[in-house]
């Protein structure tokens, strides 16, 4: 059964406004931002505040100021934010954080940034969360559906210059037929009204566990996905994984699968023989033969799948999405090809900030992989990576903050080198270890913050240097 556009999102409408209202945003983060000038452009009083006081900081106080904002940089007003009609958190802000410690001591709640441009849309909803994929399903919704002629909104979390936070697609004019809205767990920990008229769950792994107390409470943000489920909800999930259906648990709503390694209906599947094929309610029909499928790695066709389904759920043809996988982009630091040098190819998989995408990453490639691991460490267990290690990593070459962990617990499971100086050492030491024929895999398992701004930050240095330009 396939559905039809939706006649609207679960939000609010346009004729919501927020005049005279007093709203509160704590952080001034892209997202803090968005969330501002939402509210300023729907009638509110706005209050941001950030402990951060560095220039980005100040430019963007400077920048809010000029609009009618008041902006605290170095602290938090606590009386005047509680005494707010409305306090919005922004995703960088951890739970345990004084301000929100504080709050909660005088018995104040917040919403996330999504559930604040949620209350605003004009257009039905697609949302995609996941412990890993999400990024590149929802870039590739997004293509597939603009492949079927409609117009598109695309952001939320997804950052890295593909799309804004949620707050600026509210006020996105013409009004989109669809909006395509990544969510991270550290949003959906504070929805309340949120509502996708289609959800994609792309799968669950271990992630986060130096801001969350344990996986549990992780996954308990990760099922607010369906928190607010109706009817007409249409889900697409990760078939492969028994914990997603635990996780989606008795959620009402009509239920579709992703599967890499059975043949589920309704849903789509990768075939005995390597090709894409679905079931949404009309019969087995082929989507594409898994040789056009321009991406690397068999999780990249999982995304596509996820994607596949969920533009013909919101009233894509078959024809359009077909067109549409067969010319799937290449997406910044997620398994993208980067150089080719004295005959190995060099792929940046930056993204692959945790145990379980980079051990995606490893089994998706049919080469003998040098890796570059390490990072800021988030204490994750090892174990899993070092299974997909065995049998295809000659090499690991380890630096950054977690490389001593990481020497310890993959002792004996294969070579390692363990390079102690900056960055550009690591990847000279694996330039000059790889072999004609092999793949240099930047696939770090570790957030990046121990030497870079974030994750695209060191992907585009390990492009530059893939490059030869120093």
């Amino acid at each position: 059964m396939r559905g039809e556009k939706s006649a609207g999102a679960g939000g609010w409408g346009p004729t919501r406004d927020l005049e005279g209202k007093r709203v509160s945003i704590l952080g001034l983060g892209a997202s803090g931002e968005a969330a501002a000038h939402l509210v300023l452009n729907k009638g509110g009083q706005v209050y941001v505040s950030d402990l951060r006081t560095e220039a980005s900081a100040a430019a963007g106080a400077a920048d809010l100021r000029a609009l009618g904002a008041q902006v605290d940089l170095g602290g938090h007003d606590l009386e005047r934010i509680s005494s707010s009609d409305l306090v919005v958190v922004s995703p960088g802000i951890p739970p345990d954080a004084p301000v929100l410690r504080a709050l909660r001591g005088v018995g104040r709640g917040w919403i996330s940034e999504p559930e604040l441009a949620f209350r605003f849309f004009r257009s039905p909803l697609i949302a995609v969360t996941g412990t890993n994929g999400k990024t590149t399903t929802a870039v590739l919704t997004a293509h597939l559906l603009r492949s079927a002629g409609m117009e598109v909104g695309l952001g939320g979390n997804i950052g890295g210059g593909l799309g804004p936070p949620a707050s600026a697609l509210a006020t996105t004019e013409p009004v989109p037929d669809w909006l395509v809205v990544e969510v991270s767990s550290f949003q959906l920990a504070d929805i309340r009204r949120f509502r996708p008229d289609i959800g994609i769950l792309t799968n669950l792994a271990p992630d986060h566990l130096d801001r969350y107390p344990g996986l549990s409470a992780y996954y308990a943000d990760k099922a607010n996905l369906f928190r607010n489920a109706t009817e007409d909800s249409k889900w697409v999930l990760n078939g492969d994984q028994p914990e997603v259906a635990e996780l989606a648990g008795d959620a009402v709503g009509d239920r579709f699968w992703v599967s890499l390694d059975e043949a589920r209906a309704p849903g789509a599947w990768l075939s005995d023989e390597g090709d894409l094929a679905q079931d949404l309610g009309d019969g087995v029909e082929p989507i594409l033969p898994g040789s056009d499928f321009p991406l690397l790695g068999r999780h990249n066709v999982a995304n596509g799948l996820f994607a596949a389904v969920a533009a013909q759920l919101a009233g894509a043809g078959l024809e359009p999405v077909r067109r549409g996988l067969g010319s799937a982009p290449s997406i910044a630091h997620r398994m993208e090809p980067v150089g080719e040098r004295d005959g190995v190819l060099w792929i940046n998989d930056s993204k692959a900030t945790n145990v379980a995408a980079a051990a995606s990453a490893l089994g998706s490639l049919d080469r003998d992989v040098v890796v570059l691991l390490g990072g800021k460490d988030k204490g994750e267990d090892l174990e899993p990576l070092a299974r997909a290690m065995e049998g295809r990593v000659r090499l690991a070459v380890l630096y950054g903050a977690a490389r001593d962990r990481f020497a310890r617990d993959l002792n004996t499971r294969v070579p390692l080198r363990i390079v102690p100086g900056t960055f550009e050492d690591a990847v000279a030491a694996a330039a000059s270890e790889s072999r004609p024929g092999e793949v240099l895999l930047l696939s770090p398992a570790c957030s990046s913050f121990d030497m870079f701004a974030d994750y695209a930050a060191r992907g585009e240095r390990f492009r530059t240097l893939a490059e030869g330009r120093g």
